[in-house]
């Protein structure tokens, strides 16, 4: 069963594992990204982080989805933590997800920062009203004790 899918630059790290892990009650993080399955030194130093009795598992963005599909998901309650809005976008749209947390992005220079550790770019901004469009509901929360922020709010 799928917990939560987040937007997270940073994929796993402290904050993410052990308060969204806990409070998800996930007992397996998925981490769908190109770039990290052919990355073992960063897949390793990603592993220090997780919570004790946590698999997590390193996926592209497309395997992820076949595995999903498949079902061999299914006896887990997954955490998917995905780095970009571009590939939330796609998970979320190949699985039918219909909500997101953004957690954070990277601030790149020229990036505009519509919350708490989330920059955006005019095209991140049109993909994730794009999203709300579609009928998905797309939140800035850092971590589980913090308050909701919706995009549809922010970006009107």
């Amino acid at each position: 069963m799928i917990k939560l899918l987040r937007i997270d630059h940073r994929l796993l790290h402290g904050q993410v594992a052990f308060s969204w892990a806990q409070n998800l009650d996930a007992n397996a993080i998925l981490l769908a990204n190109d770039e990290l399955v052919h990355d073992t030194l960063r897949q390793n130093v990603i592993k220090f982080s997780k919570p004790a009795g946590v698999k997590v598992i390193a996926k592209s963005i497309d395997d992820s989805v076949e595995a999903i599909k498949s079902g061999v998901t299914d006896k887990y309650n997954l955490f998917i933590i995905v780095e970009t809005i571009q590939d939330a976008y796609k998970l979320a749209k190949a699985i039918n997800l219909n909500e997101i947390n953004l957690g954070g992005t990277y601030p790149h220079e020229g990036y505009e920062e519509i919350g708490v550790a989330v920059h955006v770019n005019e095209e991140d901004k049109a993909l994730l009203r794009k999203m709300v469009g579609e009928g998905i509901d797309i939140y800035i929360q850092g971590v589980p004790s913090n308050k909701k922020e919706y995009i549809k709010d922010i970006l009107k």
